[in-house]
């Protein structure tokens, strides 16, 4: 594609050199530069693409986008000036890959809860309906039922663009994808064309990369802020902020929730380990799905696949056959014992979690609750999540997570600031994850319940940077059927 064309709805400051060049490919990763590439040199948040602007021409690079000019200049090579490179590297993306986004009936979802589940659903659900679908999502990205490894809740612009042209050229109708308060404040998602835009809630989250929650509240809102009035703002009322996200919101918008009068509305008539029957809209539907955030969940994929004009009564029929999401609830039984994985990495979906488990079970049955918390992430929500455990748990084994470049017992240390005399004799700490599950599973008797929360569908843990597997799901179901043989 000519660099002219890609820059056709670019505002460049200031361009020198030849427009008219054939451009192969493009990347914001100077390792990934190969002859006639472009290369935009993006600010990051420890390195800066700028300083790679000599390696990129030397490997090749036709053509540079940037923020500041290089003192020196290569002949042959064009280079654009512009305001933002974040901005431009999402509008670059998209152009190169022929705007796939408008060729898509594109759906986000965004909120600090619920992202992934809504979105598979919504992928399972549309599949199920008849139709060829994309996801971009934490756990795994799917053209159509082809997988592609997910690295990051929100991808790169050059990644989404080129998954969503292969979704294109698959011959897929919709695209449903998580959207991170990361990817708002990092422009991820500019140049994309969304239809709807769905919020879920928002809670204590990400303070390590936001600095305040006011500023977490502002990046979710942009979301709904670049919406265009042929789109649709679909929000839960029933968080308090839900309003808020659509203050300014061109969009049409619209409501959903469990208390509040709204647009689409829902009642839990009864809930057990296996699903729960719901009203929905008036219309009674069993799931698969257990718990009160699981409703709040399912009403949102209902109401978005009504505002994407699929009938009720076939939304309905489908939903009732989807299974929960990898790591989401996700039960593993053995014997008498059930452990429960769950991806709960927050105060507020541990404590939904813990609650709906709560809602469910017999007096008799004991919850054992395994949890610990991430290293170089959100410090202010590690006491909360070790007392939220505490005290709705009759057993608590704080461990690690993953530490990544923290030392695990340090992040112990600050979970147990969070537990007062009345609930430090429920706890104790194993910081080996592993022989924390294992301890778990020893200490559970018939009918008793192992919730092990915060890596859900997880296959790592990361140490010191490090990369080994581990899988909660698979060592729990080892040591339970060790212990029943």
């Amino acid at each position: 594609m000519k660099l002219e064309t890609l820059l056709n709805n670019i505002s460049a400051l200031q361009i020198q050199g030849d427009v008219n060049k054939e451009i192969i490919g493009i990347t914001a990763d100077s390792r990934n530069v190969s002859q006639g590439f472009l290369f935009v040199a993006v600010p990051g948040t420890k390195i800066d693409g700028h300083q790679f602007i000599g390696q990129a021409v030397e490997q090749g690079a036709l053509a540079i986008i940037c923020s500041v000019m290089p003192q020196e200049t290569s002949q042959g090579v064009c280079y654009v000036k512009v305001a933002d490179c974040h901005q431009v590297l999402g509008l670059v993306a998209s152009a190169f890959y022929g705007h796939p986004s408008s060729k898509l009936t594109l759906a986000g979802v965004t909120g600090t809860n619920g992202k992934t589940t809504t979105a598979t659903l919504l992928y399972n659900l549309f599949r199920a309906l008849g139709y060829k679908c994309g996801l971009l999502s934490t756990v795994e990205n799917f053209v159509d039922d082809e997988v592609y490894a997910a690295k990051q809740t929100t991808p790169d612009p050059i990644t989404i663009n080129s998954l969503m042209a292969k979704m294109v050229d698959k011959g897929c109708q919709y695209c449903f994808m998580e959207v991170s308060s990361h990817s708002l404040v990092q422009k991820r998602i500019a140049g994309l064309d969304f239809k709807l835009a769905i919020f879920t809630n928002i809670t204590l989250d990400h303070l390590d990369y936001h600095k305040t929650f006011q500023e977490y509240i502002r990046a979710k809102k942009l979301f709904f802020d670049n919406l265009s009035s042929n789109a649709f703002a679909l929000v839960n009322t029933d968080d308090k902020n839900g309003r808020v996200m659509v203050q300014n919101s061109k969009a049409q918008i619209k409501t959903y929730g469990l208390q509040n009068f709204t647009d689409f509305g829902a009642s839990i008539l009864e809930c057990n380990f296996d699903g729960m029957l719901l009203n929905i809209c008036g219309h009674e539907m069993w799931t698969l799905l257990p718990g009160k955030f699981n409703a709040y969940n399912i009403l949102a994929v209902y109401s978005s696949a009504v505002l994407l004009g699929q009938q009720p009564e076939d939304i309905l029929r489908c939903l009732s056959g989807l299974h929960s999401v990898k790591g989401r609830f996700d039960v593993v039984t053995a014997g008498k014992i059930s452990a429960i994985v769950d991806y709960a990495h927050t105060p507020d979906a541990l404590e939904n979690v813990i609650k709906t488990i709560n809602q469910i079970r017999t007096k008799d049955r004991k919850l054992i609750t395994v949890c610990g918390c991430g290293g170089d992430r959100d410090k202010s929500k590690r006491p909360i999540m070790a007392k939220i455990a505490a005290m709705y748990s009759d057993k608590v084994i704080l461990t690690s997570d993953n530490p990544r470049t923290e030392d695990p017992d340090v992040i112990l240390d600050d979970m147990f600031v969070g537990l007062d005399s009345e609930l430090l004799p429920k706890v104790i700490r194993i910081t080996e994850r592993r022989a924390a599950i294992q301890a778990a599973c020893f200490a559970a008797r018939d009918n008793d319940i192992i919730l092990i929360a915060g890596k859900g569908h997880e296959t790592y843990q990361e140490i010191n940077g490090v990369r080994s597997h581990f899988d909660d799901k698979e060592i729990a179901a080892a040591q339970l059927q060790l212990i029943n043989n």
